[in-house]
C-alpha cells in the first residue's frame, strides 16, 4: 500500500528513544498543549452554554418571547379566530391569550413600576406554556382565580415589597384611567398575594401574575377581550426568526397587526453573552494554535537530527512526497491523539465539574442549588476538535516540504 510505507516511518520516529531529548520533550509538550486546549475549550463551552440555557429558561421562560397585538394598542376582541389564522412557526409550543399593561404596585409604603401580565390558567395552551414557572412556585400557590383579584409574584419583588402570601397590595394600572373634574384618575385596585416564584433570575424582580380577566376589568375592557397573544417556543431564539414571519404575515392579511419580541428588552443582554462566550472560545483556541505551531518546531528539530535518516530513504528509492507524508503523518497523530485524549477529558470534566469543584472544596450555592449547568452541545464538539485536527496538519506543511527537499549528498557528505 502506498501509505504503509511512511505511515509505519512515522510510528517509528514518534516511538524512537534515541536522538535529542529536548526534541522529544517539545514534540511531547505540544501534544498536550493540543490536550489541554481541547480539553479547556470542551470544558468552558459547555458550562457557558449551560449559563446561557439557564438565561433562556428563567428570563426569557417568564419574559413574553413573542406577542401579537394592534398597531394601535386596542384590544383584540376576536382573538379565538386570530390565533386560529396566525400561520404555524416551527418550534412554537403555545399561543396563549394574555392582558398586559404598565402599573405601579404599591405596598408597605413602597412603589414599584412593573408589567401586569395577565394570564388565562384554565386555557389549554396556557396551562402547558406556564408549567416552568410554575415549578420554580416556592410558596402558596400559582393559579390565580377570576372575580377574586389575587396575584402571584417574583421572589425578588415580594422581598422588596416586603409582602407574603395573603398580604394585599395595591395596583395601579396604566390604562384604564377616567377623566373627572379633578383630573385624570387612573384604574387602580387592591390584590391578594397567593404565591411567590423564584425564578433566581433578573426576572424575579419584574414577575408579577394575575388572571387576565382582572386586568380586563382593572383596564375597563370586556372580560372577554386580551390585548395580545403570546407566543412560547421550544427554544426562545427562535423569535426572532419568527418575528420577520409574522411581519410578512401580517403585510399580507392583517396590516393592522404588530408584533414585538424579547430582544427589544433582554437583547443587549444576550448579546453580551454571546460576545463573551465568543471571546473565551478564541481566548482558550489560541492554547491549541500555539501547540499546533510547536509542533512546526518539533518538527524542525526532527527533521535536523533525521538528516541521515531520510538522505538514506532517497536513496534507497523513496519520493519526495512519501518524505512529506512521514511528518505528515506525524503532526496528523499529534494533533488526532491530543484531540482524542483532550476530548476524553473534556467530556469528563463536563460531566464531573459539580462533583470535581465539591472535591475540591470550592462554594458553589451563588449559581444555585444544583451547581454550575452544563450543556454539552455534540455540533460544538466536533467544531473543537475539526479545528484542532487542522491546525496539527496545517503546522506540519512546512517541515514535511523542508524534509522532502534535504539533499541525500549534502546530508551523507561527512558520515
Amino acid at each position: 500500500m502506498p501509505l504503509f510505507a511512511p505511515t509505519l516511518l512515522a510510528w517509528r520516529f514518534s516511538r524512537a528513544r534515541h536522538g535529542q531529548r529536548f526534541t522529544r520533550f517539545i514534540n511531547r509538550f505540544a501534544l498536550a498543549g493540543i490536550v489541554v486546549g481541547t480539553a479547556a475549550l470542551i470544558v468552558v463551552g459547555s458550562v457557558m452554554n449551560g449559563f446561557e440555557s439557564e438565561l433562556k429558561q428563567r428570563i426569557l421562560g417568564v419574559v413574553p418571547q413573542l406577542t401579537v397585538s394592534s398597531i394601535d394598542r386596542e384590544p383584540l376582541s376576536h382573538w379565538q379566530k386570530l390565533r386560529s389564522e396566525l400561520p404555524a412557526i416551527p418550534g412554537q409550543q403555545a399561543l396563549v391569550p394574555q392582558v398586559s399593561t404598565a402599573g405601579v404596585i404599591q405596598a408597605q409604603g413602597r412603589l414599584r413600576p412593573v408589567l401586569l401580565q395577565g394570564i388565562f390558567p384554565t386555557d389549554p395552551e396556557s396551562r402547558q406554556a406556564l408549567s416552568a414557572v410554575r415549578e420554580h412556585l416556592v410558596v402558596g400557590r400559582f393559579e390565580p382565580t377570576a372575580g377574586d383579584y389575587e396575584i402571584v409574584l417574583g421572589q425578588a419583588l415580594a422581598q422588596e415589597l416586603d409582602v407574603w402570601p395573603g398580604d394585599r397590595v395595591r395596583l395601579i394600572a396604566a390604562g384604564g384611567g377616567v377623566f373627572t373634574p379633578l383630573g385624570l384618575v387612573p384604574a387602580q385596585r387592591q390584590f391578594t398575594v397567593i404565591g411567590i416564584v423564584a425564578m433566581q433570575s433578573e426576572a424575579d424582580s419584574q414577575l408579577l401574575l394575575l388572571h387576565g380577566a382582572d386586568v380586563a376589568r382593572l383596564l375597563r375592557m370586556a372580560t372577554s377581550q386580551v390585548t395580545e397573544l403570546r407566543y412560547y417556543f421550544d427554544d426562545p431564539f427562535k423569535a426572532l426568526s419568527a418575528q420577520q414571519q409574522l411581519g410578512r404575515w401580517f403585510a399580507e392579511n392583517q396590516p393592522g397587526l404588530t408584533s414585538l419580541s424579547w430582544r427589544e428588552a433582554y437583547g443587549e443582554l444576550f448579546d453580551a453573552v454571546a460576545l463573551e462566550k465568543r471571546m473565551v472560545s478564541l481566548m482558550l483556541g489560541l492554547i491549541i494554535a500555539v501547540a499546533a505551531f510547536n509542533i512546526v518546531s518539533a518538527l524542525m528539530m526532527m527533521i535536523q537530527d533525521k538528516r541521515a535518516d531520510i538522505a538514506i530513504l532517497q536513496t534507497m528509492g523513496m519520493r519526495r512526497r512519501g518524505i512529506q507524508c512521514v511528518f505528515l503523518m506525524q503532526g496528523i497523530h499529534n494533533g488526532v491523539m491530543g484531540s482524542l485524549v483532550g476530548l476524553m477529558l473534556g467530556l469528563a470534566g463536563s460531566w464531573w465539574m459539580n462533583d470535581i469543584l465539591t472535591i475540591l472544596g470550592i462554594d458553589m450555592s451563588l449559581v444555585g442549588g444544583t451547581g454550575l449547568p452544563v450543556v454539552i452541545e455534540v455540533e460544538q464538539i466536533v467544531w473543537i476538535l475539526t479545528a484542532a485536527c487542522l491546525l496539527s496538519i496545517v503546522a506540519t506543511i512546512y517541515p514535511a516540504w523542508r524534509a522532502s527537499r534535504i539533499l541525500p549528498a549534502q546530508a551523507l557528505r561527512y558520515e
